[in-house]
């Protein structure tokens, strides 16, 4: 008779969120996560083939947690202002998961790169004035997006800087139109950026 699963994948994933969430990708680990659920760590390879597929099934469900309920907040009808300032928010209201996500340099950047692209091209870009921009163009805005986004996340998450969410707003209004009417498209790759 085959014993019956006590520990479930969702209870797996829970306990895994909750750790990155806490105290970041470097506690990452199979100990830690059975430490959560107060069991030994043969659930989670029962679920699991590795932690790195762990870890890749982890980062995809927080990647689909942030834009259905994080990103896609509206704030000022302007959805690239919109992501920019909910971006920043989660930057400072979930700090060490921002950090384990953006910072340390322990997920999929590939990953994230081609979802944060798809994000911004189909939620944010599409049917608003921006779709209209050349392609150059619209690639200089994405990476000026990210470049001036990140840079404020990561200075206000860290206490660097404390602007008011109008201050911020007005701020990623300001860059974005500039972005827009300069003539020179920014020619950064993103695999440099490491966003």
């Amino acid at each position: 008779m085959a014993r019956k699963k006590t520990i479930t994948r969702d209870q797996i994933l829970n306990a895994a969120y909750e750790v990155v969430a806490k105290e970041g990708f470097s506690r990452f680990t199979a100990r830690n996560i059975a430490a959560k659920m107060k069991c030994s760590t043969q659930p989670i390879y029962l679920e699991f083939k590795n932690m790195d597929e762990l870890k890749k099934v982890l980062v995809k469900e927080i990647i689909t947690k942030l834009s259905t309920k994080m990103l896609s907040k509206e704030v000022t009808g302007n959805k690239l202002v919109d992501l920019g300032i909910n971006y920043i928010e989660f930057a400072i209201e979930e700090k060490q998961l921002y950090k384990a996500l953006y910072l340390e340099g322990e997920t999929e950047i590939a990953d994230l790169e081609q979802y944060s692209y798809d994000y911004f091209y189909h939620t944010v870009i599409q049917g608003t004035e921006y779709e209209e921009l050349s392609k150059d163009k619209l690639l200089s805005l994405y990476t000026g997006f990210w470049i001036v986004v990140s840079g404020v996340a990561a200075l206000t998450s860290s206490n660097i800087i404390t602007p008011t969410r109008e201050e911020i707003i007005e701020l990623l209004e300001d860059s974005f139109d500039m972005i827009k009417t300069n003539n020179r498209p920014l020619d950064l790759s993103f695999k440099t950026l490491h966003l």
